[in-house]
């Protein structure tokens, strides 16, 4: 049988800590995919990187995975340690060497016969040693995927569908973005991933106008320099639609505007939004123009002096 090194699968060294491995995971399972990446064979990476998280991340299968698998290497024929047979077949519901590879071995060590797992009760593996009561199958461990949101999502609230291959079968499911969702926040939906939990880690989209800091959000107004000078009532954009923005006569280059209640929801609070104006100088390719250059050069007006 083939050996699989989930070290290797991960791209992880052996000593890496939990952090590593489970940021290793998320990057790895984004790659492959199958909603994202369309090659041949990366349904099956995916699969993966998968099963190699599930066992890392937990440290009584990684401990047991570390004892079995440190001698041998990714793809070599792995043979079981001698007493193999005689100490797990009956213990762990069989596995010495079948058609499954060193995985399903590895596998029937927790899930399968008797009494499961290692460090359990009295007599040694297990709950209740060998022969004795067995024990219930612990709950399969939640499944984690990252969920990107936009700012809107953010400032109202959304359902979402999202597609999710479970055991080969994608699956179509409705998820709530609560109003003032933030950054790394976890939804959890309970059973959905084949049995187990799945948890949505939010991550928010960069926006093309706004940009967040906190719950204000920030953003940019173009202005011509007679607007800027005479004043205008212009609009603009925000997360909840068009409004009229009054600029003020005399307003200079960088000058930050607020909106109020414009920005992102906190609990019963609500963030501002800051507009700064940017001056927009129109070239000299016209006659009216040019006329118009040359009429405010012989005013005397000297820039450097504001």
């Amino acid at each position: 049988m083939k050996f699989r090194d989930y070290y290797e699968v991960l791209g992880v060294a052996r000593n890496a800590d939990a952090d590593t491995i489970k940021k290793a995971y998320r990057r790895k399972a984004r790659e492959f995919h199958p909603d994202k990446n369309k090659e041949a064979g990366a349904e099956d990476k995916f699969k993966e990187v998968q099963e190699a998280y599930e066992v890392l991340k937990d440290a009584e299968k990684r401990r047991a995975f570390d004892q079995l698998g440190k001698n041998y290497k990714h793809g070599q024929d792995f043979q079981p340690p001698p007493g193999w047979q005689s100490q797990f077949s009956e213990t762990f519901g069989g596995g010495g060497g079948g058609q499954g590879g060193f995985s399903d071995i590895f596998e029937s060590m927790f899930a399968g016969g008797g009494a499961s797992g290692f460090g359990g009760g009295q007599g040694g593996f297990g709950g209740a040693g060998f022969g004795g009561q067995q024990r219930r199958p612990a709950p399969p461990p939640p499944r984690e995927m990252d969920l990107g949101i936009t700012l809107e999502e953010v400032a109202e609230g959304s359902n979402r569908q999202i597609r999710l291959n479970v055991n080969g079968e994608n699956k179509t499911l409705n998820v709530k973005v609560p109003k003032g969702a933030s950054e790394g926040q976890k939804l959890r939906l309970s059973g959905q991933a084949g049995g187990a939990d799945l948890i949505l880690i939010l991550t928010i989209n960069k926006h093309a106008h706004f940009e967040p800091k906190g719950r204000d959000i920030h953003s940019e107004l173009a202005l011509a320099p007679w607007e800027a000078a005479l004043g205008a009532t212009l609009p603009i954009k925000t997360l909840a639609g068009e409004v009229n923005m009054k600029i003020p006569a005399g307003s200079q280059g960088g000058k930050k505007l607020r909106l109020r209640g414009r920005g992102l929801p906190e609990g019963e609070k609500v963030g501002d939004q800051y507009v700064t104006l940017v001056i927009k100088t129109p070239p000299a390719d016209s006659p009216e123009l040019t006329a118009a250059y040359e009429q405010l050069a012989a005013s005397g007006f000297d820039a450097r002096s504001l």
